[in-house]
């Protein structure tokens, strides 16, 4: 027997589809339910890769006693808060006013119109550590709803007021550059000099953060603010939240050193970290950060990538019922794969111990400092791929398959960003074959859709769909000087404009004319990825750039001044938004006029340096520039092919030699 999530497309949902609990697809058949049988509603959200999650549905969803009394007392809605986002930021944000801290799986109890009264996250199936029996919370919530308890009422009116309720200061708020450095100087001091990263655990990459310490650095050339978001890159690429067999990284640390990861792989990490490995590459030349690039850019080949071109969502953190069987190693294992000689020092590279050095296993890390000559590492690799062939025939962990355009967009973008940097020109070509499948498959009369899977489109998108899309759009207009590219990140944003702009001047999630929720999402601060708001933000100040269309960055200043105060209270939540604002204040332009080798050279270095959000603009005749760009006049007076750096309303002199690009860059942007 199954329930009605048998229908469903998201892998979490069918994950679900057996169990004896009469699970509703979120829709407005579910709480017609709820009014038809005077019933409250359990909303349980969670995701694919999501370890409490099976938890949770081993012990009380797939229990038969448990699923009794759930489907006696409430419709029961099941959420997969990747493919419907909007719907776990409402509730999510409802959690967090009843002062507990978020996390899936998301329990909430809503009344039969949607509006939540109570919640958590998980409840075990037996009274322990504190917490109740979950089958006592469900008793308790519905009486407490039966009897109409004023405190169900009262909880429902204020959870709303505050969810409704703008926080915005009154008057004008001033956030500028000494501002920025001094945020990026504060989150200096709250990082981990030992082991990188913020300090204490949980570790997550936070790279929000790591990209606004190396905007301090470009802005003020202090080192330390580089030397922090490379100590942190640094630790979580030697420790165990990377996968040194596989490739790729894990969604967070639990301990404070990067060693035990949350074994989960999620597309949207391994998008933002190789964005950085790439800035870090290009201004160190290290070894470490070209590897750990390529190889996650293979496990993406091997493991993420769809039959449609596009990449998988994510990898579960169990196989077997156990969390991260899959990526751990016995000594004896290691010692049958390699031979004696071969595992004792495979073994002492990569920590494989004994007794293990987490539960009994090894995790493979090169947290300890070993000297390894280049013959080493080449000895290395070979035992890695040996090890990886072996790994390949256990029991592999889930794979979410749905294709998402947000975190598509993202790898997009990070792929046709760090190509140059790497000098990998097939990454484009992987790029650009995921774009054309969103671009073509996941949409209707120009507008995106969310989420595809088997044939089937979530729509209409939301805002994070077109900030990443167009984002991704106008990655690979830089790569490739493709106009089509350009021409579809400015569609989108039109789409964009019409159906998600806010009063406010941001954009709210969901579109115009979707579904109906209790409110409109429009959150500002980041979560797990950048704030779609300040995506968008930074995507109009390369569009005015590309186009020569002032009007787009007249819309990023009408958006900040809408959202700036928003954020005035609480900096660290908003890095997404501050790090769009220094990509405002700076926006760095390089113009290559010409064609020919040196056109060519000079392309490639400018595509190299080791700064964010540099809009490299590549024109054959200068006659094609509009005639108020400041490079202009000058192009027009060079003979043969030049570069110029742009900021503001400046220009540089004509760079034709490609290794004084860098030094041009330094003298006319910032110090970095």
């Amino acid at each position: 027997m199954t329930n009605r999530l048998a229908d469903a497309a998201s892998p979490y949902l069918l994950q679900h589809k057996d169990n004896p609990v009469h699970w509703w697809q979120w829709g407005p058949e579910a709480f017609e339910e709820a009014r038809r049988s005077g019933r409250p509603v359990l909303l349980s959200i969670g995701y694919a890769a999501c370890h409490w999650c099976h938890v949770m549905a081993h012990e009380s969803f797939e229990d038969e006693a448990t699923a009794a009394v759930m489907n006696e007392l409430f419709v029961n809605i099941k959420v997969d808060r990747e493919e419907r986002p909007e719907v776990d930021q409402i509730y999510m944000a409802a959690l967090q006013q009843l002062g507990v801290q978020g996390g899936w799986p998301m329990t909430m109890f809503l009344d039969a119109e949607g509006a939540p009264f109570w919640g958590g996250t998980y409840f075990p199936n037996e009274a322990r550590y504190g917490q109740p029996a979950f089958a006592d919370v469900l008793r308790t919530m519905a009486n407490a709803y039966a009897s109409g308890d004023p405190r169900i009422a009262q909880n429902r009116v204020a959870l709303l007021d505050r969810l409704r309720r703008k926080a915005r200061p009154e008057g004008q708020v001033t956030i500028g550059i000494n501002e920025l450095d001094d945020v990026a100087g504060r989150i200096l001091g709250i990082m981990d000099t030992e082991h990188g990263g913020l300090q204490g655990s949980p570790k997550f990459p936070n790279t929000p953060f790591l990209e606004l310490l190396w905007r301090g650095w470009e802005r003020t050339g202090r080192q330390r603010l580089r030397d922090a978001a490379l100590h942190a890159l640094d630790g979580m690429s030697e420790g165990g939240i990377y996968d040194h067999i596989g490739g790729g990284y894990s969604r967070y640390s639990v301990d404070d050193r990067w060693l035990v990861p949350h074994f989960e792989k999620m597309l949207y990490d391994n998008a933002q970290i190789l964005e950085l490995l790439g800035l870090a590459y290009s201004e160190t030349l290290a070894d470490l950060f070209r590897a750990r690039a390529e190889e996650t850019v293979g496990w993406l080949e091997r493991e993420m990538l769809t039959t449609s071109g596009a990449f998988a969502a994510s990898l579960d953190a169990d196989s077997e019922g156990h969390e991260g069987r899959y990526y751990v190693w016995t000594l004896k294992q290691v010692l049958d794969a390699l031979g004696a000689e071969d595992a004792e020092f495979f073994a002492r590279h990569y920590d494989i111990a004994p007794f293990g050095n987490w539960e009994g296993v090894s995790i493979p890390n090169r947290l300890k400092e070993v000297e390894r000559s280049g013959a080493d590492e080449m000895r290395l690799a070979l035992l890695r791929d040996k090890l990886l062939a072996i790994r390949a025939a256990r029991v592999p962990p889930g794979r979410d398959d749905k294709v998402l355009a947000d975190w598509n967009g993202l790898m997009i973008a990070a792929l046709a960003n760090t190509a140059p940097r790497f000098g990998r020109p097939e990454w484009v070509e992987l790029a650009a074959r995921a774009f054309h499948f969103i671009a073509e498959s996941m949409t209707r009369d120009g507008r995106l859709g969310h989420s595809w899977r088997d044939g089937r489109l979530v729509f209409p998108g939301l805002a994070s769909d077109y900030a990443a899309m167009i984002g991704a759009a106008l990655a690979l207009h830089q790569a490739t000087g493709e106009a089509p590219y350009l021409e579809r990140a400015r569609a989108w944003q039109e789409k964009l404009e019409a159906h998600h702009t806010a009063d406010d001047g941001g954009y709210y999630l969901t579109a115009d004319d979707a579904e109906g929720l209790i409110l409109r999402p429009e959150a500002t601060a980041d979560d797990a990825v950048t704030n779609p708001n300040a995506l968008i933000a930074r995507n109009l100040v390369r569009l005015a750039t590309l186009t020569g269309d002032e009007a787009w960055r007249a819309r990023a200043d009408r958006l900040f001044d809408g959202l700036l105060p928003r954020a005035a209270p609480s900096l660290y939540s908003h890095a997404g938004l501050l790090n769009a604002l220094d990509s405002r204040l700076r926006a760095p332009e390089i113009v290559i006029v010409g064609a020919g080798e040196v056109a060519d050279a000079l392309f490639d270095a400018a595509r190299r340096l080791p700064r964010v959000d540099v809009t490299v603009q590549r024109v054959t005749d200068p006659e094609t520039l509009p005639a108020d760009h400041p490079a202009r006049a000058k192009a027009l007076a060079v003979k043969g092919a030049a570069a110029f750096v742009c900021a503001g309303a400046v220009c540089s002199l004509p760079v034709t030699e490609s290794t004084q690009l860098a030094e041009t860059m330094r003298s006319s942007v910032g110090p970095s």
